[in-house]
């Protein structure tokens, strides 16, 4: 029996939440009918997805291996939707993301003066939406930096780039030449990918630069983002010990679009070394 997409976003919301009726609002439909399709879901899997008693619902190991693979599944079908609209709609078009810093502008000339039929747009990307924007549809390839979740993408390393300490233009060690790592014993970092419980998570380089201005904690960034960025209340100081950031250049490893190879190859030529 083929497996039945509607099914598995209302198992994605429900998994989410663990809740029936707030997975209900959220997909705009009864919760008895959630409830229903979750069992038929069940059924055709032949597996329980969740527990359910007094306390609440978990989801079984079934469940989460679904989760696990659930998410990719339905991103790759909203990718081909997205890319069957775009193909409808007639002329060519490539949408290229970049994160923070990273120069695109020499990759996109190079690639627009072979193919002046394309129109190319560009879009930021974030750590924490890099991939799912590929993944979906919603650009064909990314300049993206680690950490990276590497499931469902080729990756093309482009370059390294050496990393800075962000600092407040007051702080202790601003003004010093260079710094190493076990300068900043002792500060604290700010942490991005897995923030506390109380925490909103940092998504941009504005927003680090707001938390590092007012002495939240400290970060080190890539050289780029010191180059292109700059304010009086924040200062940068070189850390050469620190581990270089490395850029990549990633699309959906399943795709195979000439345009996406034209820009791949443009990009790597184009990389600064």
């Amino acid at each position: 029996m083929d497996l039945d997409l509607r099914k598995v976003r209302y198992f994605t919301a429900v998994a989410e939440l663990l809740h029936f009726g707030r997975a209900a609002e959220r997909l705009h439909i009864a919760q008895p009918v959630l409830s229903r399709q979750i069992r038929a879901l069940e059924k055709d899997l032949g597996a329980a997805l969740f527990e359910r008693d007094s306390h609440g619902v978990a989801l079984t190991a079934a469940g989460r291996q679904l989760m696990d693979d659930a998410r990719p599944l339905l991103a790759a079908a909203d990718a081909t939707r997205r890319r069957v609209r775009r193909t409808a709609r007639g002329p060519r078009r490539l949408d290229v993301g970049f994160r923070a810093g990273v120069v695109v502008t020499p990759a996109l000339r190079a690639f627009g003066a072979a193919h002046p039929d394309v129109d190319v747009r560009t879009r930021r990307v974030e750590w924490d939406d890099q991939e799912r924007l590929i993944l979906d549809g919603t650009v064909d390839l990314a300049y993206v930096r680690r950490p990276i979740d590497e499931r469902g993408l080729a990756l093309l390393a482009l370059f390294t780039e050496a990393r800075v300490a962000m600092l407040p233009a007051d702080h202790r060690l601003a003004g010093k030449r260079e710094l190493a790592l076990s300068d900043l014993d002792g500060e604290r970092w700010l942490r991005y990918a897995d923030p506390g419980p109380d925490d909103v998570p940092i998504r941009s380089v504005e927003e680090k630069f707001e938390r590092v201005a007012a002495g939240t904690g400290i970060t080190l960034v890539p050289v780029s983002i010191a180059e292109q960025y700059s304010r009086p209340d924040i200062t940068y100081v070189p850390v050469p010990d620190a581990e270089p950031d490395q850029v990549y250049l990633a699309w959906e490893a399943g795709r195979r679009s000439p345009l996406i190879a034209a820009f791949a190859e443009a990009a790597r030529s184009l990389a600064p070394h």
